[in-house]
């Protein structure tokens, strides 16, 4: 699946807002004056004045208004922490937006129900993706620890919502309450476990599913060949090949 032709552009962009979804979870706003970016593409993220010299992939949770992007960030290491620090007027560097997107997916079967299925904030590409469909009717299955979020864009056909300590929705995982049956095609981001389980559901049903892929990325152009998915047909990079892949295709 080739990559969206979008072009690449880094700024160092004002935070706008800022809020704190949970302890470990937050959800930001930046100023952006480069191209629109497509739902499932990401960008590589540093604070200005932060300790890491290189930035950290995160996917565009929306595109608010003109000029306005939105980020979720989980707490994950040194770099995703002095994100979580800024706050409105700080600034940080954004470079993207990089990667392929789900509409390059969702042209391959272009009619019929889609599932979405997210895990945590794998919420956030799928969340951006969802008003790209325009009138193809989805369902949204959404998975969270527990106090949902990064749903308020979305208006799917039906809302299915599970909390693993049963706060809010079903109690459970996701995967649980999903069947791909009556679906043309799925899209699912969230943890490798989450996908592996759906993308065994979808093949056994022969049901086409396409899934983003999550890792450590240095470079975030390809150029590094520092986040390998292994495929079938050889070793991809999850960055300028990905991070989103045909699910049969992935070597778990």
């Amino acid at each position: 699946m080739s990559s969206f032709p979008a072009a690449k552009r880094c700024f160092l962009c004002e935070c706008l807002s800022y809020d704190e979804i949970n302890e470990e979870t937050i959800s930001l706003e930046f100023s952006w004056p480069g191209p629109q970016p497509r739902g499932g593409q990401f960008f590589m993220m540093k604070a200005e004045f932060g300790g890491v010299f290189l930035g950290r992939p995160i996917s565009t949770a929306g595109w608010e208004a003109p000029g306005i992007l939105r980020f979720i960030i989980a707490r994950r290491g040194r770099g995703s922490e002095e994100l979580m620090n800024l706050r409105p007027g700080n600034r940080a560097e954004l470079s993207g937006p990089l990667g392929n997107c789900w509409a390059d997916a969702g042209a391959v079967i272009p009619e019929g129900p889609a599932a979405l299925i997210s895990g945590g904030v794998g919420v956030a590409p799928l969340a951006c993706y969802a008003p790209e469909l325009g009138k193809r009717s989805y369902d949204f299955y959404a998975g969270f620890k527990n106090r949902p979020y990064g749903l308020e864009n979305v208006k799917p056909r039906s809302l299915v919502i599970a909390t693993e300590d049963g706060s809010e929705g079903l109690e459970g995982r996701i995967p649980d309450f999903f069947s791909p049956k009556g679906y043309s095609i799925v899209f699912s981001c969230g943890p490798v476990p989450m996908l592996k389980t759906v993308a065994a559901i979808c093949e056994e049903s022969g049901v086409p599913c396409y899934i983003s892929m999550e890792r450590h990325m240095a470079c975030g152009t390809g150029a590094c060949l520092g986040c390998t998915v292994k495929t079938r047909t050889g070793n991809r990079r999850c960055c300028a090949d990905g991070p989103i892949f045909n699910a049969v295709e992935v070597v778990w």
